[in-house]
């Protein structure tokens, strides 16, 4: 064989050498990428497991923003019963101020010994007129008893301008009545409350004994005559 032959079968052997190498390279390099695309789909459901939990956090989130509208809906609710506390409290009637009522004393033919107490509403406001006067006479040692069998069903409410009515014995009609006396002031005070105004007694003075007596507020002068 000549030297020619030989140096380019060689040469032919060490290019099928080198393509061999280059094949199993490029087959180690495929390997290593198949390797990386499987750690890759491996991480894949790692990420997919991480992720799981995150679902639910979407989930609370979605929650919260369902638990927001509920705290809504408790604070609307709230807002309401707030408005119909208001509006309850706007319907609501006080007791009567006495410095808010005009008040006065008139003598009656019948009954015998009888007077009438009257007062006025000019609060601008109705009001309620509570159980029955409080009357101090001048000189008495207590306030006048009150004529319980006068006990309307209702506690008498006054509209602005109206009146009620309370009657007041002042003695016993037979003269059967004890420790009479003149008195020439009466005060006057509501149930309740520590405020009183004085009323001048018809004819200045009155007489009043033991028997004397006062009926609970009426919404009717004749209910107060009774």
């Amino acid at each position: 064989m000549s030297i020619t032959a030989r140096v380019t079968r060689r040469a032919r052997t060490l290019r099928l050498a080198a393509a061999g190498l280059t094949a199993a390279a490029a087959l180690t390099l495929t390997a290593c990428n198949n390797s990386e695309g499987t750690g890759a789909k491996s991480e894949g459901p790692a990420d997919s497991s991480a992720s799981a939990p995150a679902a639910p956090a979407d989930k609370g989130g979605s929650n919260g923003e369902n638990g927001a509208k509920k705290g809504g809906g408790e604070q609307a609710g709230t807002s309401n019963d707030s408005a119909k506390g208001s509006d309850n409290s706007e319907q609501e009637i006080g007791p009567c101020d006495i410095n808010k009522l005009t008040i006065g004393v008139k003598t009656v033919q019948r009954p015998v010994n009888y007077m009438v107490l009257e007062v006025n509403n000019h609060a601008g406001v109705d009001c309620n007129m509570v159980g029955y006067p409080v009357l101090k006479f001048e000189d008495a040692q207590a306030p006048t008893p009150v004529y319980e069998d006068s006990k309307p069903q209702a506690v008498v409410t006054l509209a602005p301008g109206e009146t009620a009515y309370a009657g007041i014995r002042t003695s016993a009609a037979d003269d059967s009545g004890i420790n009479g006396y003149k008195a020439t002031s009466l005060e006057v005070f509501l149930e309740g409350s520590d405020d009183s105004k004085p009323v001048e007694l018809p004819g200045g003075s009155v007489y009043v004994d033991n028997t004397a007596q006062v009926t609970y507020w009426q919404s009717d002068l004749t209910n107060a005559l009774d």
